[in-house]
């Protein structure tokens, strides 16, 4: 029975296999096949060429495919764009430009004969040759993911891991070297063979194209140029020639160190007098001096490090033409006639702008605020009356389904990609849903207030996160200030990359009031310094310094050097303020004053934006505001000199003023998860010796005797005493937790310690020693002291 089942399922597959044998083998459905497989590989190539010119603008169009209003530039739509951003973008990079002739002889020999036994050997070479293309673009292009795709790219990473950077090289001659030799039968014999026949023909010309790096002709090879042959390929010739036609030649290896040239211009200065031309001399014979030359592998991190939302922002119609009507009716219920109403939708809130019949006074629509929100049944309305550059009222509703904007959108984005601003920072999207990037440079420093969990860490993260996908760490410096010790400790992973620290902490990260204090004043400066750089290179920026610097026109024999930008980032202002004052402020508005110029700019973020924080003098020189959710409309207009941010719906959702307008923004999201990918993708790199250190600090507190009366003792020396004493560590930090004290007074008691015999010196970021050693030998001192 057994068998008979085996047999009759065999004849059954038999018939079906025939006729399937059959459809392809007839003629009629080969040469369909064949006919369209030609004109799939022309549509192809032809959205292939028209992506590599049109990328940038179709990229950012691909999320909203279904999109009825969404165009796209390439020369077959949609679909064109989506399977050339599938195949050069997301797999081959330009390789993939050899998949549409592969396909194009394919259906050529299928339309012709029925066959394509011919091309199969050729396919099998053409996906090798594809994927050595890409990743010896992945290895050349660096970053460029259109040129090697991200297959290419991530290939290129994985092997220079695995096999190192000169092993990968190996790799690749080795296997183009092998396609030679097996596809066109190449050998020492067949190339010699031919070498020598070419010979015979040109005998004279081939031996010049092979001595053409010497420039020597044949009869002078074997002469009197024996220099010629000999010279190393990494060195170069330098001829200076001055007024008096002397010349001094000079040996220096191609892109040489500003050390190295200024070796070679001090000994041409001893010698003859240099013209004014002698920089652009030393630019056309070496090139521009590279800050990242020490880091020139540096890989900048890649998108893949940050996660993909869905970012399509569902219309809902019934909803957008429910609030319309929900306006109007309000608007008419006061007697606020409306000529017309649109709605433009962003991914949190979306935008109705209204044009009233004239005769109607723009406040009486503004004090309807409350009004609207209760017929809208929504928190969050913000009425703008009127929008700046339009003759039309706006009123922002919350989406009931926002819309969540993530940081790899606005990474990716083309205006993020192709900004030539010198500090661009990605904050998110506005209502129109495009993404908004902002100069640190310009601003020049950010103030951003929020309550806690409205998104204000995580818009310090994007900040961070921007500059830290476009500049290198030779550009741009991190000092980082976290009071509360957990927000910003996975940034000490780039340390040696990206961090500046003073010379004495171990921690880049500083969390401590005393340490910060010196901090800010070491920025201070080092802000001196750089302005003394500045006038003594008759410049009037940062950027024209570096210029003039790269220009090899300033000699770092006079203290010249490449200067970085400098970031300084401050977590927790309120609690700064709260226990050191005007130790804190004073540094910060010095700082926020001057600094601009010569690249050191600020980002100061609070919980409480409070008038006894947020100072007159901090908020005049923080002309750029960044305002989340907060809890009254005191503290909007503390932070923003208007009120909103109280009726912001939180998660990210902000405002933000640059001195003039208020822009509505949902912040980009960046997980911690995320932040630490970068973090490990950068820390695994090789870094600088050490992070950038900034001018050493000693502080005020080297106090001696400065309280030696002792009726001018603070009430709680004899408690404070007993503290350090007790806990034989001689710190104002220790003070403040124990005695709940404010830095100023803390700082006090332990000058009137030490003057008293109590506690030692000051020893730099140590705490000072106990001279005591127990409570009944403080009593003994104190009770014997002269009243």
């Amino acid at each position: 029975m057994a068998k008979k089942t085996k047999t009759t399922v065999k004849t059954e597959k038999k018939p079906r296999f025939q006729k399937t044998k059959s459809f392809f083998g007839s003629r009629q459905t080969q040469t369909i096949l064949g006919l369209f497989v030609m004109l799939f590989s022309i549509f192809l190539i032809i959205s292939f060429i028209s992506y590599l010119f049109n990328w940038q603008d179709d990229q950012s169009q691909l999320s909203n495919f279904t999109d009825k209003n969404t165009t796209v530039k390439n020369l077959l739509g949609k679909m064109g764009a989506s399977i050339s951003h599938f195949f050069i973008y997301k797999n081959f990079g330009v390789a993939s430009l050899f998949l549409p002739v592969l396909l194009f002889f394919s259906g050529f020999f299928i339309f012709l004969k029925g066959s394509i036994k011919r091309v199969l050997k050729s396919w099998g070479w053409g996906i090798l040759g594809i994927l050595w293309i890409s990743i010896s673009f992945g290895f050349l292009a660096n970053r460029n993911s259109l040129l090697a795709g991200i297959i290419g790219f991530e290939m290129n990473i994985y092997l220079q891991q695995f096999l190192g950077k000169t092993g990968l090289i190996l790799v690749l001659l080795f296997l183009i070297v092998s396609y030679l030799v097996i596809r066109f039968k190449l050998t020492p014999e067949v190339i010699k063979t031919s070498f020598f026949t070419v010979k015979n023909n040109n005998n004279e010309t081939i031996i010049e194209d092979i001595s053409n790096e010497n420039k020597y002709p044949l009869s002078e090879l074997t002469e009197d140029k024996p220099s010629a042959t000999k010279e190393k390929p990494n060195e170069s010739n330098f001829t200076i020639q001055d007024n008096s036609s002397k010349e001094l030649d000079i040996t220096l290896k191609h892109n040489p160190e500003p050390e190295e040239v200024k070796i070679a211009v001090d000994q041409i200065v001893e010698e003859n007098h240099v013209d004014e031309n002698l920089s652009d001399k030393l630019v056309k014979d070496f090139g521009e001096f590279d800050p990242t030359l020490e880091l020139s592998n540096y890989k900048f991190p890649t998108l893949n490090l940050l996660r993909d939302y869905n970012e399509s922002i569902s219309v809902d119609q019934e909803e957008l033409e429910g609030h319309k009507n929900k306006i109007v009716e309000t608007l008419n219920n006061y007697n606020i006639g409306i000529e017309r109403i649109k709605a433009t939708v962003g991914p949190t809130v979306t935008l109705y702008e209204i044009v009233p019949v004239a005769g109607i006074r723009i406040s009486k629509i503004k004090n309807l605020e409350d009004d609207i929100a209760l017929s809208l049944s929504a928190m969050g309305i913000r009425i703008i009356a009127p929008i700046p550059g339009k003759g039309t009222i706006g009123i922002e509703v919350p989406n009931k389904k926002p819309t969540m904007v993530s940081m790899k959108s606005v990474i990716s984005s083309t205006k993020f990609q192709n900004s030539e601003m010198e500090l661009p920072i990605a904050l998110g999207k506005t209502i129109s849903n495009e993404t908004f990037v902002v100069d640190l440079a310009k601003m020049p420093h950010l103030l951003m207030a929020g309550a806690t969990g409205q998104g204000k860490s995580v818009g310090l993260n994007a900040v961070l996160t921007s500059l830290l996908y476009k500049k290198h760490p030779a550009e741009v410096k991190f000092v980082l200030v976290d009071p509360k010790k957990v927000e910003l400790t996975l940034f000490n992973k780039i340390e040696r990359h990206y961090l500046a620290k003073l010379p004495d902490l171990d921690d880049a990260i500083i969390t401590d009031t005393t340490k910060v204090i010196n901090t800010l004043n070491s920025l201070c400066i080092e802000m001196d310094a750089r302005y003394d750089l500045l006038k003594l290179a008759m410049v009037r920026n940062i950027k024209e310094y570096n210029v003039k610097f790269k220009s090899r026109k300033l000699n770092p024999n006079d203290g010249h050097k490449f200067l970085p930008y400098i970031v300084l980032v401050i977590d927790e202002f309120a609690d700064l303020i709260m226990t050191a004052g005007k130790e804190i402020e004073t540094p910060i508005a010095r700082l926020a004053q001057l600094a601009r110029a010569i690249g050191i700019h600020l980002i100061v973020a609070t919980q409480r934006p409070s008038v006894n924080v947020i100072t007159g003098i901090i908020k005049a020189n923080f002309p750029a505001r960044a305002a989340f959710r907060v809890t009254s409309k005191i503290d909007s207009r503390t932070i923003l000199d208007s009120s909103g941010a109280d009726q912001l719906i939180g998660r990210g959702d902000m405002l933000f003023s640059n001195g003039n307008d208020l822009i509505r923004l949902q912040c980009a999201f960046v997980d911690t998860p995320e932040v630490e990918k970068i973090t490990d993708f950068i820390g695994s790199q090789r870094a600088y010796p050490e992070a950038y250190l900034l001018p050493e600090y000693s502080g005020d507190e080297i106090g001696t005797s400065l309280d030696i009366n002792i009726s001018e003792r603070d009430l709680l020396f004899r408690d404070a005493a007993l503290v350090i004493v007790h806990a034989q560590q001689g710190s104002a930090s220790l003070l403040q937790r124990k005695l709940k004290l404010g830095y100023n007074r803390a700082g006090r008691l332990i000058d009137q310690l030490e003057a008293a015999g109590i506690v030692g010196p000051f020893e730099g970021s140590k705490a000072r020693q106990v001279l005591i050693s127990d409570e009944m030998a403080l009593n003994q001192l104190l009770d014997n002291e002269p009243k």
